[in-house]
Parts: C-alpha cells; structure tokens; sequence
C-alpha cells in the first residue's frame, strides 16, 4: 500500500494541473472565425480524431443504455438516426446536405451504406481537407467550407438537410432554422440533432446552473444552447414546415459518451507517446468540460434533442 498515497498525490495533481489550463484557455464564441479557428486546431493536431474517430459527435447505447465500444456506438448513432428520421426508407441517389459534417464521419456512412449522394459542409478548411483525405474514390460525398448560417445553396436543393451537434455554435438559432429549411426541396426531410439546455422559460436556470452553463458554452465556442422546445417553435415560426416538428430527447441514449470520452484517454495510453507533453495537457484541459457535460445531462439541465421535420410547398 505504500504505493498509495504517491499515487494519489499524482492523480491530484494531475486534476489540479487540468483545471488550471482549463480555466486559462477558454475558447469563448466570438465570431464564426472562433468556431473555424478551434476545429481547424482540433483537426490539425488529430488528437481528437485518434481519441474520438471519425464521428465527432456522441454515441448511441440504446434505451436502456448498453455497454458499448465507444466508436461503435458513434457509428451506431448514425444509423438510429437514419431510422429514426426515415432516411431508410429513401432510394439509393437521394440528395443529402450533411450540416457541420466534421471530418466527414456520417457522410461516408450515408452515402456508402444508404446510396446517397451527400454534400457535407463545415466552417472548418481543415475539416474539410482531413474529410476528404478519408473518403475513398467511389464513395459519393464531396466536402466544402459554408457557414450554416448563410448557406451557399439556393432553395430548394437537397432532398434532405442533415445535422448533428451543429446548433450550439450557431448566434442565431432562428437564422440557423430558416437556413436549414430553405435549402430543402418541397416535401423534403430535415433531420437534427443536438445538444440542448433545459427549457428556461418553464424552469429558470438557479444561481449553480448559470455558471455550468456559462463554462459549457466558454470552453467550445458555444454562443448559446436553443432548448428543444424551443428550437422546435423556430423551425414552424419559419413558415416552411408542413405539419408538424417531431422531437425526441436521446439524452439517455448518449449520456455513457461523456464519461466514456474520458476513459479513452485511459485505455489508449498509446497516445501520449503519439501525441507527447504538449498532446497530453491539451487533452487534460478538456476533462473539466466532458465532466462538467456529463452532469449537466445527467441532472436535466441540458438534453439531447431530435428534429424530425418536412418542408411544405409554397412555405406550408
């Protein structure tokens, strides 16, 4: 047991040299250039790539959650969504407009998997080099630098808009739905999926939640989170919607990613000979935010949200 208390001592120190480049090193949105900026950096260094795969986004574990491989369960999450959104049950050549596409994860899936011809946009130049060095010649997805919140596409191009985790780096969530909507064809299909705050208009945030909550949108260039209420109303206040939004919350069905972000790190000790000293504080750093995630869903103040919604004729 003498080995105990050094051990611990490490473990703390560890902690404690974590929280202070944390706390050092926020990353508050200020502009789209911030969120370019971040996930060019990201990218550039791969260290979330090697830890995360090619799914930068949560996994599914089913309901209730199962024990799962961390990148399986990210792969799995995109076929959930595809069944959940009806994708399935579109031909082979359907148009996908793949919204804040990473390093083209989910697009390579829909277009090998499903047939589709997917067009995968990021904010991010290096995202979009790094997607397309994945992406083997005769898969049909092609990758361009956009800003959701100004697409480049006219109305009416795609049979389906697509997007996950997308929507907290966007200032205005209305500006955000009306894009997403104006790009589908009539009759076509919107699938989303996100992370979200609690509706605050029915329980106000409490003097511990404001300040979680303020780390949680400084430490990713987040501006704000939308509720799933709440962006729901904005998609229908677009006048593009016919019928109804679907929702759905898959907070139970993602919640084992935070933690299972952090034990990665842990099981893949081969990273800190890949990455050296600089890789392994700059991974550090982000311990406090995943943690601080995992609580936050965990105790309701955040949920992870599903759109489900078609685009009308003539905006109904």
């Amino acid at each position: 047991m003498s080995w105990l208390f050094p051990a611990l001592g490490f473990i703390i120190a560890l902690l404690i040299l974590g929280i202070v480049v944390y706390l050092s090193t926020s990353r508050r949105y200020e502009s789209s250039n911030t969120v370019a900026n971040s996930y060019d950096e990201w990218t550039e260094d791969g260290i979330l790539e090697f830890y995360w795969g090619e799914h930068i986004h949560l996994g599914h574990y089913g309901s209730p959650p199962q024990q799962k491989d961390f990148l399986a369960a990210k792969s799995d999450f995109v076929h959930e969504m595809v069944r959940w959104g009806g994708l399935d049950k579109l031909p082979p050549g359907t148009t996908v407009l793949d919204v804040g596409c990473g390093i083209g994860g989910s697009s390579r899936i829909l277009a090998r998997d499903y047939g589709f011809a997917v067009t995968g946009i990021t904010i991010s130049p290096q995202q979009v080099k790094r997607a397309q060095e994945l992406t083997p010649q005769g898969v049909s997805a092609q990758f361009q630098v956009d800003d959701a919140m100004a697409l480049s596409f006219p109305d009416g191009s795609f049979d389906v808009v697509w997007s996950i985790e997308a929507g907290p780096h966007m200032p205005d969530k209305a500006v955000f739905a009306k894009e997403l909507m104006r790009v589908l064809k009539p009759d076509g299909l919107l699938v989303v999926a996100d992370w979200n705050q609690r509706d605050d208009r029915q329980i106000p945030l409490n003097f511990w939640e404001k300040p979680v909550m303020q780390q949680l949108l400084d430490q990713w260039s987040h501006p704000a989170f939308a509720s799933i209420e709440g962006f729901s109303e904005l998609l229908e206040e677009t006048g593009l919607v016919k019928g109804k939004t679907i929702t759905a919350d898959w907070t139970e069905e993602t919640l084992p990613s935070w933690l299972d972000s952090i034990w990665q790190g842990i099981a893949r000790p081969s990273g800190l000979v890949r990455f050296g000293a600089s890789g392994f504080i700059k991974s550090l750093r982000e311990v406090p935010t995943l943690i601080l995630m995992r609580l936050a869903f965990g105790a309701g103040l955040c949920r992870f949200g599903m759109f489900r919604a078609v685009r009308g004729f003539s905006g109904k």
